[in-house]
């Protein structure tokens, strides 16, 4: 037996209107093609879809199971055609994001906001279990974007650059380097690190200022939650390293210090990454953008 869409909605259409006539006018058929393809339907199944002499017309015990299909399939259909062409057309899709940047969620959060109400047929989800292998997960398409301050070779990867940025430090008030002007490598060797749960080859105070200069602080304590490695360096627990967007807020707080590392400081630069195939769909654009003028937002507070 061989049922088609077209069959199915002829059942659901002469069901909906109550005879041959109207259906055929709502399938835009005649009504002669109309019968000849039921008589078609009955002929493969072996059984008759409607109780003949009946007005209005009726379907039997067999056609309302054939309707019964109709009902649940031709719905999912219709869903399925309305995703692939908002695929076609760039309004549908999905973005998936994996970050190697822990602090990244003070910027990233409002951009999703905003890019949900302008994208609402696009699926956004955030994988941060994936960060510490974003870039293969990037090309096996298990994520749509990498949020990345280390771009690499990679032919068929595109890195989109998002913005500028300064790795500062901070130490309780307390703290006798609160008394510096600025920080140099040497100053961490008495001190507590305390740094978000990823290798040091990741973070910026290492590979920009630590390992060149061979120094190791007096002790390293790794925490998860920006709020938390704050909480510890005002109780002066330790010192850290956060970007210039997280510190801006601490500046007017009697607890904290913050001061450049080094006297021409430190500066890095963030990237979205994509599939190059990817970069120029409209919602991956719209998203970069947005990530762009978000971070310029909270720079200039």
């Amino acid at each position: 037996m061989h049922i088609e869409f077209r069959h199915l909605r002829t059942i659901k259409a002469i069901h909906d209107t109550g005879g041959l006539a109207r259906a055929a006018d709502q399938l835009n058929i005649t009504q002669s093609a109309l019968s000849h393809q039921i008589k078609g339907i009955e002929e493969q199944a072996g059984v008759d879809l409607f109780v003949r002499r009946s007005k209005p017309l009726r379907l039997s015990a067999a056609g309302k199971k054939l309707l019964a299909a109709a009902e649940r399939i031709l719905p999912l259909v219709a869903d399925l055609e309305a995703e692939f062409s908002g695929l076609v057309q760039g309004r549908a899709g999905r973005l998936h994001i994996a970050i190697e940047c822990h602090a990244c969620f003070e910027w990233l959060l409002p951009v999703l906001e905003a890019f949900r109400k302008a994208w609402p047929d696009v699926d956004v989800d955030i994988r941060p279990g994936l960060a510490f292998d974003a870039l293969p997960a990037l090309r096996r398409e298990d994520v749509d974007v990498v949020i990345s301050s280390d771009p690499g070779a990679m032919d068929d990867i595109e890195f989109n650059p998002l913005f500028d940025y300064e790795p500062v430090f901070v130490a309780s008030a307390q703290n006798p380097l609160a008394e510096k002007d600025v920080i140099e490598a040497e100053d961490f060797r008495g001190q507590t690190l305390i740094t978000y749960p990823v290798d040091r080859t990741r973070l910026d105070v290492f590979t920009e200022l630590l390992a060149p200069a061979r120094v190791e602080p007096a002790a390293i304590r790794q925490v998860e939650l920006t709020a938390v490695i704050l909480m510890l360096v005002a109780s002066n627990r330790g010192v850290t390293v956060l970007p210039d967007w997280v510190v801006r807020q601490l500046r007017s707080s009697s607890d904290y210090v913050t001061r450049r590392i080094t006297a021409n400081g430190l500066s890095k630069r963030l990237y979205a990454a994509t599939r190059e195939d990817e970069a120029s769909r409209p919602f991956m654009a719209h998203f970069v953008r947005l990530a762009r003028s978000e971070a310029v937002k909270l720079q200039r507070r």
